[in-house]
């Protein structure tokens, strides 16, 4: 085995309460453990960026879900980039970098299967957490996939100033949309959309209702409604949604922290005169298309034809307040923690 010299402290983030609402701080804690040894097959990473993302608060919950639970007491998890640092592992050496998801601490013990070799000179290492990452594949399947776009088509995305919902207003917008529009949480984020993201038409929630301001922006209606947020957001886009009209469910994350049950769209029987299409969707059931994704998006990505943004936390310390200010909707573009 081959390794570099190691600090004896290895701080990760522990559940320690199942969160009833929005989280506190009370519900996590942060712990000193001893650095971990790769065992055979295996190779020990120093986290250099790691992931928060709105699923998470699903898993910290114990209802069943599409992904198990986290435990309590013990660490979390979540995508993550580091370095190798000792390595067990055949083809694996010290000093390469593998995206993983062992994330929420500074150093995990990878089974060498579990991860994906990424190379720092072709992008820098944060982007594999997100425009180039599991966020990237996100928006890519559901709009092309589960969305079915095809060129000509009008594409309203609803939290578009975050990781995924910027990309697919750009991907929709470099395949051939009609018309791009968008919805953010503050008046600086519409502004991004337009004159940075190149959406066609934004506008702040907060300002009025979402049916009436998604009637102005999209007058012509929608044919593609990619959804990151839920409630009034997904009853407007019923209702401005185009013949044959498809909406692929992403999040809910307006109904996350919800402690009571949530109504749906009022209006879903407008689905029969519009013969519309719902579909939720998983970016784990769609990864026979990341060799497509990586190659036509990093493209755009070298080109500059597609742009992105990373609000990035500094320290393992902040890890939780990064992953509060997701839910608060405080990030533009991912939201990552640099360790």
């Amino acid at each position: 085995m081959t390794e570099t010299q190691l600090p004896a402290v290895n701080r990760e983030w522990h559940l320690v309460s199942r969160p009833v609402g929005w989280p506190k701080t009370e519900d996590f804690a942060l712990v000193e453990a001893e650095v971990p040894q790769p065992g055979e097959g295996q190779v020990l990473v120093r986290n250099a960026y790691v992931s928060v993302d709105p699923y998470m608060r699903g898993r910290m919950s114990a209802a069943k879900s599409y992904v198990a639970p986290y435990e309590l007491g013990k660490v979390m998890q979540g995508g993550a980039v580091g370095e190798v640092v000792a390595s067990n592992a055949e083809g694996i050496e010290v000093g390469d970098h593998l995206l993983h998801f062992l994330g929420w601490r500074e150093f995990a013990v990878v089974d060498a299967k579990q991860a994906v070799k990424v190379d720092p000179q072709a992008a820098p290492l944060s982007t594999y957490l997100g425009v180039l990452g599991m966020t990237g594949l996100t928006a890519y399947a559901g709009l092309l996939r589960t969305a079915s776009f095809k060129e000509g088509d009008s594409v309203f995305v609803s939290g578009a100033a975050g990781a995924v919902g910027s990309q697919v207003g750009q991907i929709a917008r470099l395949k051939g949309a009609s018309r791009v529009i968008g919805s953010a949480g503050s008046d600086e984020k519409v502004k991004l959309l337009v004159e940075e993201y190149g959406f066609d038409a934004a506008f702040n929630y907060k300002n009025g209702p979402v049916s009436e301001q998604l009637r102005a922006a999209a007058p012509d209606g929608v044919d593609v409604y990619f959804d990151n947020v839920g409630g009034d957001h997904l009853e407007a886009a019923i209702g401005s949604l185009n013949r044959d009209g498809r909406i692929a469910i992403c999040g809910a994350i307006s109904v996350y922290n919800s402690t009571e049950p949530v109504s749906g769209p009022k209006n879903l029987a407008r689905l029969i005169q519009t013969r519309g299409r719902i579909e939720g969707f998983l970016v784990g059931d769609h990864y026979d298309l990341q060799a497509q994704f990586v190659q036509e998006v990093g493209a755009w990505v070298r080109s500059g034809e597609l742009k992105y943004s990373e609000t990035v936390v500094e320290g393992i310390e902040n890890n939780l307040e990064a992953f509060f200010g997701v839910l608060r909707g405080d990030n533009v573009g991912k939201m990552i923690v640099k360790l």
